[in-house]
């Protein structure tokens, strides 16, 4: 039986659990009225299901992710020696053989060793005594906890307290899971990041102002120069995002305060979900918008501004060159795509500020334009920063635009019209093929991902200054 399976028949358990907890209950009152039950009869089933529920699914849980690993050790454990004593590399891949031969159960005309195809036999035979001591397990624990829960139902048990004090305990393990999966990210990042320093100089990878991974297999092949200075790549990030943030921070900040402060009801019920639909186009159409519209009417602009300049003998004009994919093309169609995070969050947070602040300054003789910009705007100062936070790490994280307008090229340019690249699509193009996970080249993307992590912490940490320090203000 399947683990879907074993789930379906545990819910079934623990329903059961939950009517006959209940009705208990309802046995053991006094007429037709509660007044004798410390808790109401529903709580003596939820506390029944609880009981049923929970050690079994972890108990499932906790099989189901093991099973494999177990199964895997018992199958190499009977290999013959010759088989046992290969490589590492060698005997993985062994035993991705066994498993896709037990999935798919075609022993005849594979052209796998008989070895091999008896590994896999005994794999699918372990396989099939794991599900069936799995489920007299889990089913044994459901049926088991709803007993003993069964029997603790009386009068004075304080049924409700335990089901509260358990629901408490998942609501604080579900607030948990961002932090746990934050840290879980950091570590796997920094162990492996942790594989590439000792490989690549921390102080190269830092202050390094080349970019170059292609990283030599033999001694004497060409081509491969192994430079890893990261500098080029994080400059390439920052400068597209501030592009984009350049853009979407004061046409979605104007666009928040008319849709708050001068729309009509009417205007802003229609005009608001138009803009907020910009978050929910997929990325690559933004893409393919800069690379077929945008990136060539700039290269068009450029090209009429060197006429100029050649037909006036302007030097600055006539030196101006415009790559094919470019930094501005590319931070433009992004500034677009993350307006909707500027404005949205900035409206909400305009509109709730308390009309009292609006009232006393326009009593006080403040126009309109003043009471905006010298009330509201620094009351919402906190969400506003909230806002373009969420919008400079959705710029920072961006990868198809990247790809598609503005290149590959790890360049260190303050010009917008070159071609630029930053650290997620360079994290992309490294893991991209059958790579080597102990060579330098694909562990650069790991050291470039723990990079990104500590820039959006640090960014988090400034925004998180700014809030604090207005929000002191005006609570």
């Amino acid at each position: 039986m399947s683990g879907i399976n074993n789930l379906f028949l545990v819910l079934l358990i623990g329903f059961a659990a939950y009517f006959f907890g209940r009705k208990k209950a309802v046995g053991l009152r006094d007429g037709v009225s509660d007044r004798n039950l410390h808790s109401l009869p529903s709580y003596y089933g939820y506390m029944a299901a609880m009981w049923s529920l929970i050690p079994a699914l972890l108990l499932l849980a906790v099989w189901v992710f093991y099973e494999p690993t177990g199964i895997t050790s018992l199958v190499v454990s009977e290999l013959s020696e010759d088989l046992k004593q290969q490589e590492k590399a060698s005997l993985s891949l062994t035993v991705n053989e066994i498993s896709s031969l037990a999935a798919s159960q075609n022993y005849s005309g594979t052209g796998s060793p008989a070895a091999v195809i008896q590994a896999a036999k005994s794999y699918n035979h372990y396989s099939s005594i794991s599900a069936i001591l799995r489920t007299i397990a889990v089913m044994s624990v459901a049926i088991l906890g709803a007993f003993l829960a069964w029997r603790q139902i009386s009068p004075a048990k304080k049924a409700r307290n335990n089901v509260e004090k358990l629901i408490v305990y998942l609501m604080a393990a579900c607030a948990s899971i961002a932090i746990i999966t934050t840290i879980g990210i950091l570590f796997s990042v920094l162990f492996e990041s942790i594989q590439f320093f000792r490989k690549v100089s921390i102080t190269e990878f830092l202050f390094g102002l080349h970019w170059s991974p292609q990283t030599a297999i033999r001694v004497d092949q060409a081509g491969s120069s192994g430079a890893f200075g990261g500098v080029p790549l994080f400059w390439g990030t920052i400068f597209i995002s501030l592009i984009a943030l350049l853009v979407a921070v004061p046409l979605g900040l104007i666009s928040a305060i008319y849709l708050s402060e001068y729309a009509s009801r009417k205007v802003r019920s229609a005009a608001k979900p138009v803009l907020e639909v910009l978050a929910g186009v997929p990325t690559v159409v933004y893409g393919f918008f800069a690379a077929l519209t945008i990136a060539p009417n700039i290269r068009e602009f450029g090209d009429w501004l060197r006429g100029i300049g050649e037909s006036f003998d302007i030097d600055f004009l006539a030196s101006i060159t415009v790559s094919s994919e470019s930094a501005l093309a590319a931070g433009l169609v992004m500034g677009i795509m993350i307006i909707p995070f500027v404005s949205s969050l900035s409206d909400d947070v305009i509109s709730a500020v308390p009309d009292a602040m609006r009232d006393g300054s326009l009593a006080m003789g403040s126009t309109k334009s003043e009471t905006i910009w010298k009330v509201l705007v620094p009351a919402a100062l906190p969400g506003i920063v909230g806002g373009v936070l969420l919008a400079a790490s959705r710029a920072i994280g961006e990868t198809m635009i990247v790809v598609m307008a503005a290149g590959l090229a790890a360049k260190l340019t303050v010009n917008p019209l070159d071609a630029v690249t930053t650290v997620t699509v360079q994290i992309v193009t490294l893991l991209t093929g059958d790579q080597e996970f102990d060579s330098a080249k694909t562990l650069a993307a790991f050291a470039l991902g723990l990079g990104l992590f500590i820039i959006t912490l640090f960014l988090n940490v400034f925004a998180l200054g700014i809030v604090r320090k207005y929000r002191e203000q005006y609570e």
